[in-house]
């Protein structure tokens, strides 16, 4: 997670969502991020420095000129502090100001002094986000290598629905941890299976499981954050979809497997998350089934074996599985590792707390094919995620030749 241990300043400007920074600091901090804060003149309309400083431990920036600290050019020392300044909001005052280069208070004046990225995070009225000078002063900025998140759609306050809300908390948390990022996974093209299957026998009801699809979400988010351009294959959850990788929505195993195999021709890494049922009802009522007297009997027939069928098409690809067991972990694992053609596995025992379906946490074994084994006691999905796609860019480095059929993506591999 890029943002453990990092220095973030936070720029907040007048706009009605300048209480929303106050859960924006919580986050960071929830990250073991460093927060220090500038507020502009008009942010102090809406909200007390004292709530900002206390969420972050540190002093709340407001003046330029302060004398409380005598022996500190204060906005060349902010500016040297950061590791990334994000403005939320962003008001369209400050994106011109920003875009003609004036300096006028503090937070510019530190912005136009660093070095750092910057992310600019617009909140305001639709109206005034489609002023063409506004779009103009945008657009300039992205010229100049500002990072840039889209408001959002929603209800402003101006009661009306339109575009102009500031994006998710989680979200801009996750936009600054996908630019502190190294991009170690430039030029890979990732493909993620994630979430359960529904395997319809009425037209009310289904068999599946209890798969969340966190792990799958959290290791599309950091294969992005990481450089990679990724697919996210998922069946049906509550989450939402990640930023910034291409999404496709499933719900059956059959559905799922076309998916797979109609994107597998330009993945260069497949990583199989998903809870697949490995069975489907024979046959499907077109009416709702009644309940009547005694039990109910449903024929089932085997789904198609999505990774094995995928391990035999992996060429140079990586491949990546899961295996969730109660019992024998490591003799399981390795054994459908090996009769399946993966390249790593991750193995995890349900019966252990903390680990497995709906949680947020995991605790894994990664075994490679090479026999290594690496334990990964308990931590957050998103940490797992990055010890799981560590150990693909090992593999990769160390050039694992591949033991599959040739494939053009093959030339994409780095030395």
């Amino acid at each position: 997670m890029a943002l453990k241990d990092k220095r973030i300043l936070l720029g907040v400007t007048g706009g009605i969502a300048a209480y929303k920074a106050a859960e924006l600091i919580r986050d960071f901090v929830r990250r073991q991020a460093s927060v220090k804060v500038i507020m502009t003149k008009n942010a102090r309309e809406f909200v007390m420095p004292l709530t900002l400083q206390t969420l972050s431990g540190n002093p709340v920036y407001t003046d330029m000129f302060s004398l409380d600290r005598p022996n500190e050019i204060i906005h060349i020392s902010l500016a040297d502090y950061a590791d990334i300044i994000i403005v939320a909001p962003a008001t369209a005052n400050v994106i011109g100001k920003l875009a003609a280069g004036l300096a006028d208070d503090l937070l510019t004046t530190v912005i136009l002094a660093t070095k750092s990225p910057v992310l600019i995070c617009p909140a305001m009225n639709s109206n005034m986000l489609d002023n063409p000078a506004v779009k103009e002063n945008i657009a300039r900025l992205v010229k100049r290598d500002f990072h840039f998140m889209d408001p959002e759609w929603g209800e402003l306050a101006c009661k009306v629905e339109g575009r102009g809300r500031l994006p998710e908390i989680s979200e801009i948390a996750d936009e600054a941890d996908a630019i502190l990022t190294v991009k170690d996974f430039a030029g890979e093209r990732v493909l993620v299976t994630a979430g359960p299957t529904r395997e319809p026998f009425d037209p009310v009801r289904y068999i599946t499981n209890y798969s969340s699809g966190k792990m799958g979400y959290a290791l599309a988010r950091c294969a992005r954050n990481r450089g990679a351009k990724v697919v996210l294959i998922s069946g049906p959850t509550a989450l939402e979809k990640p930023r910034g990788v291409e999404f496709i929505a499933v719900s059956s195993a059959l559905q799922m497997r076309d998916a797979v195999m109609s994107e597998l021709e330009t993945a260069t890494v497949v990583i199989k998350a998903a809870a697949v049922a490995d069975y489907r009802p024979s046959t499907i009522s077109e009416k709702k089934i009644k309940k009547k007297a005694g039990g109910l009997a449903i024929e089932l027939q085997r789904n198609p074996d999505i990774i094995a069928e995928v391990g035999r098409e992996k060429g140079s690809r990586i491949l990546v599985g899961f295996a969730m067991e109660s019992h024998d972990l490591i003799e399981n694992a390795t054994e459908k590792m090996q009769q399946k053609n993966m390249d790593l596995i991750v193995a995890n025992d349900v019966t252990q707390a903390g680990a497995g379906f709906q949680t947020d946490t995991n605790i894994v074994k990664i075994l490679d094919c090479k026999g290594g084994i690496e334990d990964c006691p308990l931590m957050d999905k998103m940490m797992v995620a990055d010890r799981i796609l560590d150990k693909v860019r090992q593999i990769r480095m160390e050039g694992m030749p591949s033991r599959g059929p040739s494939n053009p993506s093959k030339r994409m591999r780095r030395k």
